[in-house]
């Protein structure tokens, strides 16, 4: 029989994503409309090791779902990765008597309650709160929204330069191993081309752009580079040693992608989530991510969440090659 849960904790992990406190939000208030107590876990993992620790009420979160950043604040923790941090992790869940825990990040922090939630049997929810959009079972992450629109109104704005200049600017984008933002914010903002580490086959990306874009018809271009493998600088080189005629300029967007007030699409999908991880708890489910697909709430297990490949649809590639001629 799984102890019936009274208190919950509640937690931001890993980077910052806009919506996260409209998660935060949710979740508390759900939680107390199901006459639960809420403990507030600041600094994430870190906090619950250190004991940082706060009641929250309905109040805690007036004022909270169109703010960026984490009012939790969050942290990369360590020492949570070792058997020593995860056991002081537990005692300091006991001395609170946090029955379950409500996890808000990305693949690392749902890894991190995988592994606690084998060790001591604590019932853990995870909420996918990154902009990078890489958590798979679910179309959406908070957080993706709003850090592509910050992006598509960037390039907007670069274009208006690139455009007065003549030249080709090599903009690039968070998303580590996935390509999401950086393919589909190139086809919100109009751009010629987004270099992905999806697009795995042996064509040369760059001198597919270089001949079939600019060479023909333009005289300045936006291509949109995702951070791996040396990104924006590296293919910026490249054209400066192999296509020495072009003018090239780059632009690292940087963390300025996850600030900003979330969209209302991602207000929307955290408060959603959040309610579904309270919904989740009374179910007895226990080491799933919330999700959704095709606007469905999904239950889905950690080991799938974190360990399988979110896939990018090829279609938006045809997409961005047919619209870029």
């Amino acid at each position: 029989m799984m102890k019936r849960i009274q208190t919950i904790g509640v937690m931001t992990s890993g980077g910052d994503a806009p919506g996260m406190n409209a998660a935060i939000r949710a979740v508390t208030r759900a939680a107390i409309f199901n006459n639960w107590k809420v403990k507030a876990i600041y600094k994430g993992y870190e906090g619950l090791i250190n004991n940082d620790i706060k009641d929250f009420t309905t109040e805690s979160v007036s004022n909270t779902i169109q703010r960026g950043g984490t009012i939790l604040k969050t942290a990369r923790s360590k020492e949570f990765m070792t058997p020593e941090g995860r056991r002081k992790a537990y005692d300091t869940m006991q001395m609170h008597q946090i029955d379950a825990l409500v996890i808000i990040g990305g693949n690392g922090s749902l890894a991190g309650a995988q592994e606690f939630a084998a060790e001591y049997d604590v019932p853990c929810i995870g909420l996918p709160g990154t902009i990078d959009n890489d958590l798979y079972g679910t179309d959406n992450t908070i957080g993706y929204d709003t850090a592509l629109n910050t992006i598509m109104d960037c390039v907007d704005k670069i274009r208006d330069t690139a455009t007065s200049h003549n030249r080709i600017f090599f903009i690039e984008v968070m998303g580590r191993d996935a390509g999401f933002l950086a393919q589909n914010s190139a086809i919100a903002a109009g751009a010629e081309a987004a270099i992905i580490p999806e697009d795995t086959t042996d064509i040369d990306q760059l001198a597919q752009f270089i001949g079939r874009g600019i060479r023909k018809s333009k005289n300045s271009s936006i291509v949109i580079v995702s951070e791996k493998d040396g990104g924006a600088m590296h293919y910026a080189e490249r054209v400066r040693k192999e296509y020495p005629e072009f003018d090239v300029r780059v632009t690292i967007l940087g963390h300025l992608q996850r600030g900003g007030m979330p969209t209302a699409f991602d207000r929307i999908l955290a408060s959603r989530l959040g309610v579904a991880a309270i919904e989740a708890l009374k179910e007895g489910q226990r080491n799933v991510m919330i999700g959704v697909r095709n606007d469905q709430i999904v239950y889905v297990p950690f080991s799938k969440a974190i360990k399988i490949d979110k896939p990018i649809d090829k279609e938006l590639i045809d997409v961005l090659n047919i619209l870029s001629i």
